[in-house]
């Protein structure tokens, strides 16, 4: 009896575990359940950040919005950090990425990418005294980047001996180190540099040199072909009404340029 009992009970913690799990969304998940989780960035203005009423904006933001009206489903807005993103797809916690997320053959092995949706660059930013050029200038000063992401991938191949590298958890925190001063120069993208120039005038930070054009796409889980096929076709379609390109007005102060397909 108590064998039998044992059984009955494991399997209905299995059976419950099954049920709150979360499961891998294909496109006619989504549709079924009537709700698309989006990942946008927890604190990367302006693309993905806490707005004075307390809700998220951003250009990220109002893609997500799109995405789910356009899918016709309720939208659920998950706040992550630049570490988060693949793993947070890879676990099934959201069903897509709009979170400034560039492509590499690293990333690639783990997520699919959608067309690009966003102009994005990354860039050495410092004061107009700070002499630098390349990143073989890099020798002898501090460098501010946020770990983990395609700038830091990018600096830490290059750099010289002598450069001393800072790698901070967020891009708030990357940010607010350069700002009080604890590294002659950050390493970001465009849109993060012009955000401290506004809050910052008296910084007159300066774009020594490109490092990378980088253009964002959206993340979708490997293997979810008919949702990556869908999103390929939102976005075709948004940049030939000129729906991205209103946002990339809006939230980025530029037209939205050619981008590549991928």
């Amino acid at each position: 009896m108590f064998k039998k009992i044992a059984g009955l009970a494991g399997a209905a913690l299995a059976a419950a575990m099954l049920m709150t799990a979360p499961a891998s969304a294909e496109l006619k998940d989504i549709l079924s359940a009537g709700k698309v989780r989006v990942g946008i960035p927890e604190n990367f203005p302006p693309f993905g950040s806490l707005g004075p009423e307390g809700e998220y904006v951003g250009y990220d933001v109002d893609v997500a919005k799109m995405i789910a009206e356009d899918l016709g489903v309720e939208l659920e807005l998950v706040p992550v950090t630049s570490k988060q993103r693949i793993p947070f797809l890879e676990t099934d916690r959201v069903d897509l990425v709009v979170a400034t997320l560039g492509a590499n053959p690293e990333r690639a092995k783990s997520i699919w990418f959608s067309h690009a949706y966003a102009p994005f660059f990354s860039g050495a930013f410092a004061k107009p005294d700070v002499l630098v050029t390349s990143i073989a200038d890099f020798a002898g000063k501090t460098i501010a980047v946020t770990g983990g992401t395609l700038e830091d991938l990018a600096i830490t191949d290059d750099a010289p001996e002598g450069a001393e590298i800072i790698r901070f958890g967020d891009n708030a925190a990357t940010i607010a180190a350069y700002v009080s001063g604890q590294a002659d120069v950050i390493v970001t993208g465009n849109m993060v540099a012009l955000g401290i120039t506004n809050d910052n005038p008296d910084l007159k930070l300066e774009n020594k040199f490109i490092i990378a054009n980088s253009p964002c796409y959206i993340g979708v889980k490997s293997g979810n072909i008919d949702l990556l096929q869908w999103v390929n076709v939102f976005v075709l379609h948004n940049k030939l009404n000129g729906a991205l390109n209103g946002l990339s007005e809006k939230w980025l102060n530029a037209p939205l340029t050619p981008l590549p397909a991928l």
